[in-house]
């Protein structure tokens, strides 16, 4: 039988000649969607207060 450590996979973060995978991409589609959300609620908004 096979005990769990023996299973287990080594941690990634062991090796040093890995590098982090960039999150540039992310960061930018983040502040995309977040603007999109907030020019979009602002618009609502505004139109709420006109109509008042």
């Amino acid at each position: 039988m096979v005990s769990q450590q023996e299973k287990r996979e080594p941690d990634r973060k062991s090796s040093p000649d890995q590098k982090e995978p960039s999150l540039k991409g992310t960061l930018v589609g983040v502040l995309f969607i977040g603007g999109f959300i907030a020019v979009t609620w602002f618009s609502i908004f505004s139109l709420f207060l006109s109509r008042n």
